[in-house]
């Protein structure tokens, strides 16, 4: 801590196809924390996993990007109290030497692989640094949507019929493969890879050609695909904010104009609307919040999550979808403003979550390392 002030490690970028959506996270989050209280460390990681460890990393991704989800960014965006987690007169430091000697608490804003899944929360527990979000074990599972759906399923939390198969299992017997899914779950159906958020490589499948095509699709971006029950549903989601006694916001519901809620509703069709609060009864409300809650510590998961559900049109019943331990930080997305509407603003969110890293942090320098 210099100057009285929090030194916050924002890791963002990564080698994944969430990649420009973590610079857009990681510039909507540097905008909004409070410069008074605290100065942001900036680490990028490239596409192709190279650590930027000086200059100005967000600077350099975002303006190599080119993408319209982020808005071009000059030297007046950072200011000067924000740094590089590395100068060049410190550049033979490695990465975890460097995270522990010049952040006071990380921040990671990486979606998806290398980032979400438990890899980044390793080497923050090596280099002892306290960090936002959940920890090893809740992260590697909350990415793997196998995983993550067979241990909500078996806390008894309500789930969408599921398979999983392999993409070397898709390779060698495609056919057999499709009469599987086909006698499993029928039409329709959803295609996914198992460890990808923002709706990156999923497709829905309504016959044989299109499922082909979904599973072929699903394959370039993990060895695992899940597919899944379609279930004609209301999409409603609920963040959550806490370490061992967690709260839930008011949830929000996503009203796409496309078919479904793939990665174009989310961050290019300005015609998807984005409900907070949703217009649900207050039953279905606190059932919303109590499932979201019971995921979350189904599994220990840690800071922040959001849990997203299907409220089945048909019946009213309410599904667990998934969970997000790193949610969207962007100025548009559901989890800050679910708070924001259940009366936590943006800044004072980020204020609680850097209070809850280091509450964990603390809590578990408690633990005895000699026996």
């Amino acid at each position: 801590m210099m100057n009285g002030k929090i030194r916050v490690g924002l890791i963002f970028g990564g080698k994944s196809g969430e990649h420009e959506v973590s610079l857009a996270s990681a510039q909507a989050v540097l905008r909004a924390l409070n410069p008074l209280r605290y100065d942001a460390v900036l680490i990028g990681v490239s596409k192709e996993g190279k650590w930027l460890t000086d200059g100005n990393p967000l600077k350099t991704l975002v303006n190599a990007a080119h993408s319209p989800l982020l808005r071009p960014m000059n030297g007046a965006d950072v200011p000067a109290a924000q740094t590089a987690l590395l100068t060049r007169d410190a550049a033979e430091m490695t990465a975890a030497d460097a995270l522990h000697e010049r952040v006071d608490v990380a921040f990671p804003l990486i979606h998806g692989p290398n980032g979400e899944d438990g890899t980044i929360q390793g080497l923050l527990e090596l280099a002892d640094v306290p960090y936002v979000g959940a920890g090893v074990a809740a992260s590697a599972v909350g990415m793997d949507k196998q995983l993550m759906k067979a241990l909500l399923r078996d806390a008894g939390l309500p789930v969408v019929e599921f398979l999983v198969v392999t993409r070397r299992q898709w390779e060698r017997e495609p056919e057999e493969t499709i009469r599987e899914i086909e006698t499993a779950l029928a039409y329709p159906c959803f295609v996914k890879p198992a460890n990808l958020g923002s709706s990156v490589g999923v497709a829905q499948a309504r016959n044989w050609d299109e499922l082909t095509q979904a599973l072929a699709n699903a394959a370039l971006y993990d060895r695992k695909i899940l597919v899944e029950r379609a279930v004609d549903a209301r999409e409603i989601e609920c963040s959550v904010l806490g370490n061992d006694t967690p709260l839930a916001s008011l949830p929000g519901e996503v009203i796409p104009e496309r078919e479904f809620y793939d990665y174009a509703a989310k961050y290019a069709d300005e015609r998807t609307r984005l409900i907070v609060p949703a217009a649900l009864t207050d039953e279905q409300t606190q059932t919303v919040q109590e499932l979201a809650v019971r995921a979350f510590l189904a599994l220990d998961c840690s800071g922040m999550a959001r849990v997203d559900f299907f409220l089945d049109k048909r019946d009213g019943k309410i599904l667990v979808n998934e969970i997000n331990t790193i949610p969207g930080f962007t100025a548009v997305s559901m989890y800050p403003r679910m708070w924001q509407a259940s009366g936590l603003s943006y800044p004072q969110l980020l204020d609680r979550l850097i209070e809850l890293a280091l509450e964990r942090h603390a809590d578990k320098k408690r633990n005895k390392t000699t026996y």
